[in-house]
């Protein structure tokens, strides 16, 4: 594979620092500890055409895909941006785009892309089966479950239900003002939105589900996998920036703490932690676009997401010392981001285990 970035990567990158940079971390007015998301900057990104440029040519799309995608994520990371990007985009909207009717693409792809509407999806943790399960009546389909602390499903207008059926695993898309509908928001623990969904007898047809004959949901899975991965490396990289630039300041015993050598062994393995990811992350993303697989890359990219995840976070926050516990200093917001990015859709241990299963299936075909 070809590490190097693409024009159109390095253009969307650029840009989305720009507008995301455009308040520094922890100027933010009311974005922290209130829960939600950025209206302003979601608003602000559609306008620049960052989140269409992102989507395919059929969906009236820049033609660009998961690569770019991951660009912006992480990017996104950099300045901890409270927007669904990889919820609504490279989750929902990619698998819209991908397997969704054109009476799907007309409802909600076409909104998306103007920032009107945002889509959650409610996926499970890595290895554990969907939460929500069908049931079929007279009447039709009936669909109800539960899932917890669903990224950005508070303000959004859509989910997307990956649900067990007499037919196996399916994903519907469901209205959050649908009959049978409940979501309530609750608070976890960078303070982002979040939110229970519940599902009580929600009516659902054809209509309603994406693709047939095919597995999305483990496709969705795995994108949306990547999407946090990408968004956790800008997370860590910046982490890292801010402590290596704290320890070139910051003075004890007549001299600058990054001069001695502890601090400089935890700087340069949080360094190492960092390429993992990097390098890991554009792997899978790479094995995906191609279509060549892919599910190895990806637990292998999430484990380090939430192994360096664990390291780095703390890593920053020793070296800052006294502020690092301060959770009015920008440090709390990427450590805070850092711990939520290493447990979402599965930590270290759920995605080793994935991994095994995974070689032990090859290995036996």
């Amino acid at each position: 594979m070809d590490f190097a970035f693409t024009e159109a990567q390095r253009d969307l990158a650029g840009l989305t620092r720009k507008i995301a940079s455009a308040v520094p971390v922890g100027q933010q007015k009311d974005r922290h500890g209130s829960g939600g998301f950025d209206q302003t900057l979601w608003t602000d990104l559609a306008r620049a055409g960052i989140l269409d440029a992102a989507l395919p040519a059929a969906v009236g799309g820049g033609g660009f895909g998961l690569l770019e995608q991951c660009s912006v994520l992480v990017e996104l990371g950099r300045a901890v941006a409270p927007v669904p990007f990889a919820q609504t985009v490279t989750a929902a909207a990619a698998a819209l785009a991908e397997f969704g009717t054109s009476e799907q693409w007309e409802s909600w792809l076409v909104p998306v892309t103007r920032g009107e509407r945002t889509l959650a999806v409610a996926l499970p943790d890595t290895g554990v089966p969907p939460g929500f399960e069908t049931r079929r009546t007279a009447g039709g389909l009936l669909l109800s479950g539960a899932h917890t602390a669903v990224a950005f499903a508070a303000f959004a207008d859509g989910i997307l239900i990956p649900a067990r059926t007499e037919d196996g695993d399916a994903v519907f898309l469901v209205e959050r003002e649908r009959a049978g509908v409940s979501v309530r928001a609750q608070q976890v623990v960078d303070r982002a939105d979040a939110a229970l969904v519940e599902l009580t007898d929600v009516a659902v047809g054809e209509a309603d589900r994406l693709g047939t004959g095919m597995d999305v949901a483990e496709w969705l899975r795995l994108h949306a996998t990547v999407g946090l991965v990408a968004q956790q490396l800008g997370v860590l990289e910046r982490a890292l920036e801010l402590t290596a630039e704290y320890a070139r300041e910051r003075k004890q015993f007549d001299q600058v703490i990054g001069a001695f050598q502890a601090v400089r062994q935890r700087l340069a393995d949080a360094y190492t932690d960092v390429e993992a990811v990097r390098l890991t992350l554009w792997q899978a993303a790479w094995c995906l676009t191609q279509g060549s697989g892919g599910a190895e890359e990806v637990a292998t990219a999430k484990f380090w997401a939430a192994e360096a995840g664990h390291r780095v976070a703390h890593t920053a926050v020793h070296i800052h010392g006294g502020v690092g516990i301060d959770i009015d200093h920008p440090l709390h917001r990427y450590f805070a981001a850092a711990k939520r990015g290493e447990f979402a859709l599965g930590g270290a241990t759920a995605q080793l285990r994935s991994l095994g299963a995974l070689l032990a299936a090859a290995a036996t075909t």
